[in-house]
């Protein structure tokens, strides 16, 4: 169905109930109970209707737009509410609403609610406001207009009691904050675009037909010519069937009040200077009353009494929110100044690995080209030794020692090949492989480091593991980096000993990186980006990050704690594939595959 159908039928059962209202009105003229009756039912009825539209639009992703529709929708119940007191009196009490009755604030107080809202502005493109202060700011607003009223109406219903000045000021503070939500609706429908424009200009008219009701409802008041039921009623009823419409609008045009209004950027500190400001005039405003009503009131005492003790009571609520609110501003500020000062940092300790990473790219392409020119040489080694090993007509100690260069060369020729391994750049590729080979071509990585070092590394690699699928390069370098980690921690304390123990555990292949350093101090923070316990230029907190993704990625798990006897333990846990089991045992260069301890 068409969106211009739509609105002509709601249009239409619009002047339906008006028309009804109207005849009913007229045709039971003669009977003032039933029209009565009548008139305060529907009067029941129709801020339910009103709200149905209006949270038609309470469940969208949008955290502003919603609390406005809520906002509205609660400023309708409180009108209800007010509706419910008086049909109480005229229809089960059967007599008149007393003129002077402290129910009537439940009639003022339905504004605060959709002021509140109207200062949300959802058409606004903008981030999301710290909920805090938008409940903070609502219990000010409604602090403030509460004291507004008390200090206006109340002398004449407690301190003097007089009729005539209570519904004169009633209308005065009611009609002044009707005027404010008018103003305020006209502002956002002059600043809006689009379908937002079109929601607050249906918003406008309501807000302005039920100003206008209300003004009229008060002159026949005071001229005891309004009745419940009435033709007064019209324009009353008729502005809450409006704010309905205008929510059945909304919710017709919810893709089009995605579209961006203007800028972020704008915006917030807008808000923040505006929310400021008008908490600021709040508490000013309490001793501009109370100088008003010392120098310039000509009432009597015991209202000119009754408005001070109402100014210094108002006081201590308003002077405690702003207070409240002004240090969850500054808690809020000091947050986001550490926030800003934290990612600075960051960025300029990634711009540092940025430039550190292109030296290390730079010095890989020279290492592995050098390491392609030893190879050539490592041949011509290799093969003369073959030789000289091989040759029977050599001494016995000639031979052994040819047996050695051998050795040596292919121990040099293995470490190459794992420095080309490591160093090269290729897409992820998952094959079997088996796992103590690469915890071993890992700690070799290390050991052409470990002659400086103060610390020594001990592997204990079960004898038979099942196979575990993954990119051999990149476990690879995850193991490297948790040997680098432990080595540097232990190092920085007197030395230790880092054992690296593999075991099979259920469907998983383990391997346990357990050392005797310090320990971590906040094992929960290890994996997080650019958390780093290395001093300035030795760490940037990415390493151990990025093992974690690259676990992640081989539906792995990485754990770290401490031992009861203070070094550090990281477990990597993978997933086996059980029905493929390693041919034979592996022979890996200085490795003892057995459990015994080997230092490397």
């Amino acid at each position: 169905m068409s969106f211009s159908r739509i609105i002509g039928i709601l249009v239409g059962l619009w002047l339906a109930v008006v028309g009804t209202y109207a005849l009913v009105s007229i045709a039971l003229a003669g009977h003032p109970d039933t029209v009565s009756t009548f008139g305060n039912l529907v009067q029941c009825m129709v801020p339910l209707l009103a709200n149905a539209g209006l949270l038609l639009n309470a469940g969208t992703p949008h955290w502003r737009r919603n609390i406005f529709w809520m906002l509205l929708a609660m400023g309708c119940t409180l009108w209800m509410i007010g509706q419910f007191q008086w049909t109480y009196y005229e229809v089960y009490e059967h007599q008149h609403m007393p003129t002077m009755y402290g129910g009537d604030i439940v009639f003022f107080l339905k504004g605060i609610p959709i002021m509140a809202a109207l200062a949300l502005q959802p058409h606004r493109k903008r981030g999301e406001v710290r909920v805090q202060f938008g409940y903070l700011n609502f219990i000010l607003l409604l602090t403030w207009w509460t004291f507004v009223y008390a200090f206006v109406v109340f002398p004449w219903m407690y301190a003097t009691p007089s009729e005539a000045q209570y519904n004169y000021n009633y209308d005065v503070v009611s009609n002044a904050q009707n005027m404010v939500i008018v103003i305020g609706v006209g502002v956002l429908w002059l600043k809006a675009k689009g379908a937002w424009r079109v929601v607050y200009a249906n918003l406008f008219g309501a807000s302005a037909m039920y100003m206008l009701s209300s003004l009229t409802i008060n002159v026949a008041i005071s001229l005891n010519k309004y009745a419940t039921g009435s033709l007064y009623d019209l324009p009353l009823v008729s502005s809450f069937l409006w704010f309905g419409l205008a929510g059945a609008i909304a919710y017709m045009k919810r893709a089009e009040l995605d579209s961006p209004q203007d800028s972020d950027g704008d915006d917030k500190p807008r808000d923040s200077v505006w929310s400021a400001r008008l908490a600021m005039a709040a508490v000013i405003s309490l001793p501009i009353f109370a100088i008003f009503t010392l120098r310039f009131e000509q009432d009597a005492p015991l209202v000119r009494d009754f408005r001070l003790m109402t100014v210094l009571i108002a006081s201590v609520p308003i002077a405690f929110l702003v207070f409240l609110r002004t240090h969850m501003a500054d808690a809020d500020r000091a947050r986001l100044l550490s926030k800003s000062e934290q990612s600075i940092e960051n960025l300029q300790r990634l711009q540092a690995q940025m430039v550190q990473t292109e030296k290390l790219v730079s010095l890989g392409q020279l290492a592995a080209g050098a390491a392609h020119e030893i190879n050539n040489p490592l041949a011509a080694i290799l093969g003369y030794s073959d030789l000289l090993a091989d040759d029977p007509t050599l001494p016995e100690k000639a031979r052994a020692t040819a047996g050695k260069i051998r050795d040596q060369a292919r121990r040099t020729k293995t470490l190459v090949a794992n420095l080309l391994r490591f160093a090269r750049q290729v897409p992820p590729e998952r094959t079997l492989l088996d796992i103590n080979t690469v915890v071993t071509n890992a700690v070799q990585l290390r050991a052409l480091d470990l002659r400086s070092s103060k610390s020594r590394i001990e592997l204990q690699l079960e004898s038979v593991l099942p196979g575990v699928r993954g990119d051999g390069n990149q476990l690879l370098q995850v193991f490297f980096n948790i040997i680098n980690n432990a080595i540097d921690a232990m190092d920085a304390s007197e030395g230790g000993v880092l054992t690296i123990k593999t075991i099979r555990d259920r469907g998983d292949v383990v391997i346990l990186f357990t050392d005797t350093g310090p320990g971590i101090k906040d094992p929960q923070r290890v994996f997080d980006p650019f958390y780093t316990t290395k001093p300035v230029g030795k760490g940037t907190g990415l390493g151990l990050s990025i093992c974690f993704g690259i676990l992640q990625e081989h539906a792995g798990k990485i754990l770290c704690y401490n031992s009861q006897q203070g070094g550090a333990v990281f477990r990597v846990e993978l997933p086996a594939v059980l029905a493929a089991f390693p041919a034979k045992e592996p022979q890996l260069a200085g490795v003892t595959p057995a459990p015994q301890k080997t230092p490397v």
